[in-house]
């Protein structure tokens, strides 16, 4: 079961901005990069589900950040049926990432009220997201759409928030493009991440470049 509702989850999307997303097969390896993450001061981590038996690793994640990491927000992306985003949230997993629109995990998050942030990549996609309910967008493949469009969404729907990932750099040009365009939150993978960091058991990088990404956000939304 959730430890955090959707609202919490949404809100602290918006006030940190940043959610770093990760996926090893090693649990030992996903606890240490959770801990830089923390460390860094985030207070948000999407577990990806790629490999086999990901669920697992999950469930084991998310027992350790209850336990070790008070305030932090685990959940669960790349989750593309509602089977297993029934599975996850049996596991605790406090938010459902897809990378795509499925009505079927929408009714599934909503029956728990878990937030869950589908995929989209046009406004009608969004507009239809919105009407069954999600609060945050992912758009998806960031890189793809960049901060203009963005910016051409927020015009006629201002309300709207969305969370780009894909194509997100740790860089103050980077992020200052996506938060003066409009997003809510970033979504940041291997470019805050990176496979040299996992490669050298460099975890003290790593919350470094959290640090400072939240660092670059937080001066970004001041000014």
């Amino acid at each position: 079961m959730a430890q955090y509702t959707r609202i919490d989850v949404a809100k602290t999307m918006k006030e940190t901005g940043l959610v770093p997303l990760f996926y090893n097969a090693d649990i030992a390896v996903c606890k240490q990069v959770l801990k830089a993450c923390y460390d860094g001061g985030a207070r948000l981590m999407e577990f990806v589900s790629r490999g086999d038996f990901a669920h697992e690793v999950f469930g084991e994640l998310n027992k350790y950040a209850i336990a070790e990491l008070p305030g932090m927000i685990l959940g669960v992306g790349s989750v593309t049926d509602a089977a297993s985003a029934s599975l996850y949230m049996q596991l605790g997993a406090n938010f459902i990432v897809t990378p795509v629109l499925r009505e079927d995990i929408a009714i599934v998050c909503n029956r728990r009220k878990v937030l869950w942030s589908p995929g989209c990549g046009s406004l009608t996609e969004i507009a239809k997201a919105e009407e069954l309910g999600c609060e945050v967008v992912k758009l998806f493949p960031g890189d793809v759409y960049g901060p203009k469009f963005v910016k051409g969404i927020k015009g006629p729907q201002p309300w709207t928030s969305i969370m780009p990932t894909g194509g997100v750099a740790p860089t103050e040009e980077n992020l200052k493009a996506w938060f003066e365009a409009g997003v809510t939150c970033v979504g940041m993978g291997s470019k805050l991440i990176s496979k040299e960091i996992i490669a050298n058991n460099d975890f003290k990088a790593l919350e470094t470049n959290v640090k400072n990404a939240l660092d670059i956000i937080k001066t970004i939304k001041t000014q």
